[in-house]
């Protein structure tokens, strides 16, 4: 099973013989078998067959629809999701007890804290250069990882989790290129390359949280350490946290191997954006990446829902007949 990225103007797809129709002007239409796709992103304008996005939906292939300009998601079909109920009704009561979303707050930013200093470790043997911003951030990294066991509280978790985030990324910042202008983490819109990337990334790899969610019958609205907020799919933001600092490392290096050069991002009004070059280099290299990535969201939200219904064992099992 494979993805499908379109990223050209004018498209018009449609479903013919369960083969996925691309038609645009002055080419030759071309086609793919529905069967082999699990995924079609599409980056800007296209006209869609109402047949094609009912046949996509049943086969449960997601269809990603990202903004023209600034790749953020514009739309997301996802298809048929798990069909028992009660799997989301015990996650519900269990969002209320306050003890279990501390556990997985720590085990959660444990995580991600874990990650970020694997890769820092693994920069200061590549580079030496970088060796006082990236001992800074190893050092802040020990201490914070050193305190949260004893996080009496999400609100706690929270800052230590923000204190390590401040610490990493300023030790990250050191391993690019002086001319890429990467001071810090910045979004909406990033501002220089490497936020681009991460900005894209974080949007792709978050779409995959909200489809390992949806198969596994969660509901990605209703978070853990994120707390529910209005039009956020807070579970997915949980799940892809330990991710972040892999994705870091890959965006990384996309530069450091020159996959990515300055002239692949556009300014426009004070964003910085992937043009259509850069997009194509960035999402083949996404999807070389990407699989293990849609392993470990599957496998830990189908692991998350499991441990709700044995948490509830009420809801876990069909009332008798």
């Amino acid at each position: 099973m494979g993805a499908l990225y379109l990223d050209r103007k004018n498209l018009t797809l449609s479903l013919s013989g369960g083969r996925l129709i691309i038609e645009e002007p002055d080419e030759r239409p071309r086609s793919v078998p529905l069967k082999l796709l699990e995924r079609v992103v599409i980056q800007g304008r296209a006209q869609l067959d109402t047949g094609l996005l009912a046949a996509l939906g049943e086969q449960g292939i997601s269809v990603l629809c990202l903004s023209a300009r600034q790749s953020r998601r514009a739309g997301f079909l996802l298809g048929p999701g798990h069909a028992d109920a009660r799997r989301r009704l015990a996650q519900y009561r269990l969002a209320e007890q306050a003890e279990l979303r501390l556990a997985w707050s720590r085990a959660l930013v444990g995580g991600k804290l874990r990650a970020q200093h694997r890769l820092l470790s693994r920069a200061l043997d590549q580079r030496p250069d970088c060796r006082k911003a990236l001992s800074d951030g190893l050092r802040t990294l020990e201490g914070v990882l050193a305190q949260l066991p004893a996080a009496a509280d999400l609100n706690v978790v929270r800052g230590l989790e923000g204190a390590g985030a401040a610490g990493y990324f300023a030790a990250l910042t050191s391993l690019f290129a002086p001319a890429l202008n990467f001071t810090g983490r910045n979004r909406r819109p990033p501002r220089d390359p490497v936020n681009a990337c991460l900005s894209l990334g974080y949007t792709l790899l978050h779409t995959e949280a909200v489809r390992a969610c949806h198969r596994a019958g969660l509901d990605p609205l209703l978070g853990f350490f994120h707390d529910p907020t209005y039009g956020r799919e807070s579970l997915a933001c949980d799940l892809i946290e330990p991710l972040r600092p892999r994705l870091d490392a890959w965006v990384w290096n996309l530069f450091r191997s020159h996959a990515l050069r300055q002239e692949q991002f556009d300014e426009d009004k004070g964003a910085c954006l992937l043009n259509k070059a850069g997009r194509q280099t960035f999402f083949a290299c996404y999807e070389v990446s990407a699989p293990p990535l849609r392993r470990y969201l599957r496998r830990q939200a189908y692991q998350l829902a499991k441990a709700l219904t044995t948490l509830a064992p009420e809801l876990a099992e069909p009332p008798p007949e």
